[in-house]
């Protein structure tokens, strides 16, 4: 397994998770054992099952309310907004899993969440608003939370990052040095600060140079380079984080790390294995059947009004390009009339999409939906609006063509008219969501719309992929960015 999670994330995560066991067993023996003899083998089992889902259901919604960033649990009224966000959505998503396994407790189950809720956020609260500063103050020297960082880039944006690093460093970032191509071997910079060597000599010496996170900070790059120098250090197992305008789409639409009010982006897998890939397969072919089932009679009611409304195939069937470049069967529920000269890709579309994605700003419509209107049927505009022509993306889901969670797929045609550094973007299997879709819709352009699939690739890991399968139900019930 490949783990790149910081110190003070894993140094967090395990008081957080103390503090949510330990309020669950001083709840559970100051309600339930009093009335609730369980000693015995069933009261067990139940017992075992809460005390693993509780802290489990509380630790996603802090890492979905953004409580293991530094921008926010470093802060006070920021950090306590959050823990309150976090505990509201936990108690509902607590009281529909007690409700759902049959918690054993029943008319206990109020006060039990009502004095666990109490007791934890009290601990919590307490320990994160005042506790974490100093002790994380007392420790940033130590090797407990030490890091050895490389700043890539010794220009201004570089010297401003390593300035301000220098100056405020509550989290135990020590700089050793900057990776520049365009100063030789041990000019000075600042601080007494110098340059180690050129950014492809630091990646490739093995240990010569000792380093556990890499920021770039250059301040002209082009995609292909920036993509190129991510790979580079990755490679090398090493964190690598960014701080580029190339990747401004993140900080502008998601909650992302800050090292002095400067925005970086971290593009490093931080837990890769062959079982987290495998979890993420099983997980995505399970939530696939239980989708097909429950929507069954919604398919069917589609399906009649689709063939009663306008001529053609139900399923609208079409090439994409998916993961490593290979091209599998897409599936859709037609939305446009069948073309009179049995084209299958509209010429004019072809012609609007190549157009922007060369083009760096939004369309005039302010969407990067690229679609000729003129061939939308009446029932199609109102199942695109709201995704519905997208369910039958399930059985591809199901095949193993699609995940889930991931890049949107491309067409061949898009494909063969990508940048190399866009293709970045297929080195996973594509998703009916991800940070695009979520993050995104409607608001961005063609290669802000790449980066934010690139930020995905680089950042999988379960709790990112249920954050935004959750936050994807509002967006299809709203119709949000929908066209």
């Amino acid at each position: 397994m490949r783990l790149n999670i910081p110190k003070y994330k894993i140094l967090l995560l395990i008081l957080d998770l103390f503090i949510l066991f330990f309020s669950f067993v001083l709840t559970y023996n100051f309600i339930i054992s009093s009335v609730i003899n369980f000693y015995g083998t069933t009261d067990l089992i139940y017992f075992l099952i809460i005390a693993t889902l509780i802290p489990l259901i509380y630790i996603f919604n802090f890492y979905n309310n953004n409580l293991y960033k530094t921008n926010i649990f470093l802060t006070r009224a920021h950090q306590i907004v959050s823990i309150v966000k976090s505990y509201f959505f936990s108690s509902i998503i607590l009281i529909f899993v007690l409700f759902v396994i049959g918690f054993p407790f029943n008319l206990l189950n109020r006060q039990f969440i009502v004095i666990f809720n109490l007791t934890s956020f009290i601990l919590i609260a307490f320990i994160r608003v005042f506790g974490l500063k100093p002790l994380f103050e007392k420790l940033k020297n130590t090797e407990v939370l030490r890091r050895k960082v490389l700043i890539i880039g010794a220009g201004k944006s570089g010297k401003l990052l390593a300035a301000k690093l220098s100056v405020e460093d509550p989290i135990g970032l020590e700089i050793i040095g900057f990776a520049d191509d365009n100063l030789p071997q041990g000019t000075q910079i600042s601080n007494n600060l110098k340059v180690l060597g050129t950014i492809n000599e630091l990646a490739k010496q093995n240990g010569k140079v000792e380093y556990e996170e890499a920021i770039i900070s250059i301040d002209r790059i082009t995609y292909e380079r920036l993509m190129e120098i991510i790979d580079l250090y990755n490679q090398r197992g090493i964190t690598v984080r960014v701080n580029s305008d190339l990747f401004r789409a993140i900080p502008e639409n998601l909650v992302t790390e800050k090292f002095s009010d400067i925005a970086v982006i971290t593009t490093s897998p931080q837990i890769l294995s062959n079982y987290s890939l495998l979890f993420k397969s099983i997980f995505d072919r399970i939530i696939a059947l239980i989708g097909i089932l429950v929507l069954l009679p919604f398919f069917i009611i589609i399906g009649i009004i689709i063939k009663l409304t306008s001529k053609g195939p139900i399923i609208y069937k079409q090439k994409r390009v998916g993961k490593d470049g290979k091209v599998f069967d897409f599936y859709k529920f037609r939305s446009m009339y069948v073309s009179n000269n049995g084209i299958d890709e509209d010429p004019e579309r072809v012609k609007m999409m190549l157009k922007f994605m060369k083009q760096k700003k939004l369309n005039s419509n302010g969407t990067v939906k690229v679609i000729n209107e003129k061939r939308v049927t009446p029932i199609g505009r109102v199942l695109r609006k709201y995704s519905l022509d997208e369910l039958p993306q399930l059985f591809n889901v199901l095949k193993g063509d699609m995940s889930l969670v991931g890049p949107r797929p491309c067409l061949p045609y898009e494909y063969e008219n990508y940048d190399e550094w866009q293709k970045n973007r297929l080195k996973v299997l594509p998703g009916c969501t991800g940070v695009w879709q979520v993050y995104g819709r409607g608001k961005v352009n063609f290669n802000d719309s790449v980066v934010m699939d690139i930020y995905y690739v680089n950042n999988m890991s379960p709790w990112l992929d249920l954050q935004l399968l959750l936050k994807t139900i509002p967006i299809l019930v709203l119709g949000k960015g929908g066209k």
